[in-house]
Parts: C-alpha cells; sequence; structure tokens
C-alpha cells in the first residue's frame, strides 16, 4: 500500500514537494486553505496530482503518514495541531527534497538580512562559472521542483527560520549565516534566543567535511556559537569588518577598501569601491559569496568578475528612477529594522522615508539616529500606524500619518525636492494592504513610472 503524503499549502514550496511526491510514487494530496494560483493548479493538474483548495478536508489529512507543511503557515494553525495531536510527522519541502537529490550538493543561505542578495550573488558565480545549479527556497524555484525535473548537481538555497524549523536529517553542505537580529519573534513567543536556535538550525548534521560561514562581527551569533561549541562540526569561515580574526580554514577581512576572502589556499581580494552594489551591508553579503563560492571550488578570477558584474536584487535597496534630482529607492524588502538600519546606514542624501504595515513587534530604538539625522520626513504608510508616529514624534521633524498606499506616494511626491532620496524601506510585512513585499515593492515602481518619470 502506498505511503500518504499530505502538502498543506498550495505555494510555490507546496506545488513542488507535491509533484516530487507523486514522482516518487506516493499517494499524495494537496490542500490549501485559500486560493491557489492558476500557474500552480495547472502543473497540479499536468502531473495529476489530487488537490482543494477553499478549505481542508480533516478526516484525508489526519489520515497521511507524513504531512510536508508550507513555512508560511504556523504551528498553532488548528489543522497543524492536530496533526502534530495525531503523532504525524510534520516536515518542510526542503526536507522532503532533500532526501532525493542524490549526489548534488547544496549551499544554504539564511540569516535576518541580506538572504536574497547573497543567495543571489552566489547563484550567479556557480552559474557564470558554468556549474549545473539551481536557485531556490524562499527565491526562485521550488527546491522539490527542481529535484523532480531535473538533475543539478548545485543547489543554492535561501532558508528562512520557518524552513528551517522543518529540517531535521537535511543538511548544508555549506552553510552561509549572514546575521542574527530581531525578526518574525510573533512566530517564537517574542523569544530573540527562540529565533536565534532556529537560524543555527542551518548548521546541524554538518560534519568535518561541510563548511559555517558566518559574521564574526554579529553579537547574537557569537553567542550561539559559544553556546553550541562542541556541537559544531564544521569548518568554520568567519567574515568581518570590525573584528579581528583569525581561523585556519579560511576568512574574509576588510581593509580599506578592500577585502580579501580565503579558503584554504585559494584567495581573492576584491575592490569595494567597484561593487555595483553599495553600502556596508553588500560588502558583507559579498565577502560571505565569496567564502561561499571558494569553498565550492570556484576559481577566483571568475568570483572576482561576477561580484563586480551583479546588480541590484529587485525590492533590495533598488532603484526606482530619478527626476527633477530626486531619487525614487525601492527596499519593500526589509521587513524588519535591522534591514532598515542598513538602508538608512547607505542613505548620503535627506531622505523621505516611508514605512509601516504590520509590526512584528519591532523596536526601532537601533535605528532613530540615522532617523534624526537623515530623515527629513517620515511617511507612515498602514491600516494602523499609532505605533510608528509614536516611536519617532520629536526625532523626524515632519510625520504623515498615512492609511492608503495612493495617499503615502502622494504625500512622499508633496515632501520631496531636488537633492532628496525617496526611500521605501517598511520595517514591517506587508499584509495589511498588500499580498506580500513583492507586490509592494512592484506597486511602488510603477507609481513612480507612471506619476514620476513621465
Amino acid at each position: 500500500m502506498k505511503r500518504k503524503i499530505v502538502v498543506l499549502g498550495g505555494g510555490i514550496s507546496g506545488y513542488g514537494s507535491a509533484i516530487l511526491a507523486k514522482k516518487k510514487g506516493f499517494s499524495v494530496f494537496l490542500t490549501d486553505m485559500g486560493k491557489i494560483a492558476q500557474k500552480f493548479r495547472e502543473r497540479l493538474d499536468e502531473w495529476g496530482v489530487e488537490y482543494e483548495e477553499g478549505g481542508h478536508t480533516e478526516e484525508r489529512i489526519l489520515d497521511a503518514n507524513e504531512v510536508i507543511k508550507s513555512p508560511g503557515i504556523p504551528d498553532t494553525a488548528p489543522i497543524v495541531v492536530k496533526i502534530r495531536e495525531r503523532g504525524i510527522p510534520v516536515i518542510s519541502e526542503i526536507e522532503f527534497a532533500a532526501r532525493y537529490k542524490g549526489v548534488a550538493k547544496t549551499i544554504c543561505i539564511t540569516g535576518s538580512n541580506g538572504k536574497t542578495t547573497t543567495t543571489s550573488l552566489i547563484y550567479k558565480i556557480m552559474s557564470d562559472a558554468g556549474r549545473k545549479v539551481s536557485l531556490g527556497g524562499n527565491i526562485g524555484e521550488s527546491f522539490a521542483y527542481s529535484v523532480a525535473t531535473d538533475k543539478y548537481f548545485w543547489h543554492v538555497l535561501e532558508l528562512s527560520s520557518f524552513q528551517l524549523d522543518g529540517c531535521f536529517k537535511f543538511k548544508a553542505d555549506i552553510g552561509v549565516l549572514t546575521n542574527i537580529t530581531p525578526d518574525h519573534l510573533d512566530r517564537y513567543d517574542y523569544k530573540l534566543e527562540n529565533y536565534a536556535r532556529s537560524k543555527m538550525r542551518i548548521t546541524q548534521n554538518q560534519n568535518a567535511s561541510d563548511y559555517f560561514i558566518y559574521s564574526a562581527d554579529d553579537e547574537v551569533t557569537n553567542n550561539m556559537l559559544a553556546e553550541m561549541d562542541s556541537d559544531l562540526r564544521a569548518r568554520q569561515l568567519p567574515f568581518a569588518i570590525n573584528t579581528a580574526i583569525a581561523s585556519g580554514d579560511g576568512d574574509a577581512i576588510l581593509e580599506g577598501h578592500h577585502f580579501t576572502a580565503t579558503v584554504g589556499k585559494k584567495s581573492v581580494t576584491i575592490d569595494t569601491r567597484k561593487m555595483q552594489i553599495e553600502g556596508m551591508h553588500n560588502i558583507y553579503n559579498a565577502m560571505s559569496a565569496a567564502l561561499a563560492t571558494l569553498a565550492a571550488g570556484i576559481d577566483p578570477k571568475q568570483i572576482k568578475r561576477s561580484i563586480y558584474d551583479f546588480a541590484p536584487v529587485e525590492h533590495r535597496l533598488e532603484p526606482a528612477g530619478t527626476k527633477d534630482d530626486i531619487q525614487w529607492v525601492n527596499d519593500s524588502k526589509a521587513t524588519n529594522v535591522d534591514s532598515v538600519w542598513y538602508a538608512l546606514e547607505s542613505m548620503k542624501r535627506p531622505t523621505v522615508w516611508i514605512a509601516g504595515g504590520t509590526d512584528k513587534g519591532n523596536d526601532y530604538t537601533p535605528i532613530k539616529e540615522f532617523a534624526r539625522k537623515k530623515v527629513k520626513a517620515l511617511i507612515c504608510m498602514g491600516v494602523d500606524n499609532t505605533k510608528l508616529v509614536r516611536e519617532f514624534d520629536g526625532i523626524v521633524p515632519i510625520i504623515r500619518n498615512c492609511h492608503t498606499f495612493e495617499e503615502a506616494m502622494a504625500a512622499a511626491r508633496a515632501e520631496a525636492e531636488a537633492g532628496d532620496t525617496v526611500l521605501l524601506s517598511p520595517a514591517c510585512a506587508s499584509f495589511d494592504l498588500f499580498r506580500n513585499y513583492e507586490e509592494r515593492g512592484r506597486m511602488f515602481k510603477e507609481w513612480v513610472k507612471d506619476n514620476v518619470l513621465k
């Protein structure tokens, strides 16, 4: 009798898992409380996967041998609670797909900030070097779908803490942890240590032939490493700007405008002034990408070429246009305070800052000094802006309280003048006014194109 796999959630993670499970001969049922996108429905139909949308058939779900849960569904969801009460194993797409990847190796990137840029940069270096490589996890294609439909030698995966929470036997051959700052604390009982432990799962099951790349400047990461100590078996490759480090396996250190990344006997030196991605946060991202790809055996000359050639990632400090000497910058992916810290840190002009959305328990203290020095006007864009207005009252001279996208964009244009930058960097989730941060960023760019650049 076929083992029964139930897939919870019909998004990119869910449809890929269902197709891989179908290919491997399981009895598969996918279920989604909401509506499944047409492109995913078409692929499920193509593969003959049974699915439902707009609700859960409980008896079928609770009859499963194993459940693959999409990362956006919290453990507190009633159906997940019932599944666990039945003792049915609940895993992530990443855990499931890894069982069938064969000899392919993984480069896995996690962290509170910089994941998408670092993952995209690593993927570009690997791809430019001619490696057969997939891009998956939080961006790109579903990891499971890539495993089901092609034979890759490398998988570059951006992993959230939610995805790592559902991993048990999965192992990163090369694990990258960009940093750990407060984020998603609403999913971790509002405790930073719980969230940090989830991030450190990037190291689980690693052995002496694997690599762990991390920021030696990040205090929370260092504390977690001290706590783990003997449990960490991978070769460690720290990178740093502010900290003196030395590792027998390799490291990356910034000196002036140059950083040198070394793994074993190979090294690459990068002139940060030649990089297209700007700001200190992107130097960190490039350092970790250089270490990861050196560890993967890529030629240093190729690494250098690809880093210099790499353009900004969509929705991450992405230029949206300039008119009348006013710059418009889309940083919609900045859904937490630390991301906004990096954004404000990189601002060189007086800034009209658009922020707001669904607050995740934010502490705005770290960015108040930047706001005081650089922000001339704060445009609050959200259903409820009470906390933002309260936190920055007396710090930013002008605060505009806007409850719709259109109202916020009109206010930003009214406050901006020649020599300014209008920065969308919300510090919050997008779910009050938008489906996701991508929709928020696209709408921002379209508004600028239609209302400013014409």
